[in-house]
């Protein structure tokens, strides 16, 4: 972790959630609070970890990144 105030330290959870944003909840509107809770969770299970790709886990998706990882352990 950085030093107090370091602007690195969230980056990649800012990244995120600026997705998150971007690609969901501006686009749509939500009745209840479940419905929102619900399509939070299928962006997240459904695309980003699975599909996405980063470019701080070497342009793979978080779900290929463990597996290659997970791989080089064994």
């Amino acid at each position: 972790m950085g030093s107090v105030g370091d602007c690195f330290d969230n980056a990649m959870c800012e990244s995120f959630f600026a997705t998150l944003e971007c690609e969901l909840l501006n686009r749509r509107s939500f009745k209840t609070q479940a419905e929102a809770r619900m399509a939070v969770f299928d962006f997240i299970e459904g695309w980003y970890n699975p599909h996405r790709r980063h470019s701080a886990l070497d342009y793979l998706s978080p779900i290929n990144y463990e597996r290659s990882h997970s791989a080089e352990a064994d």
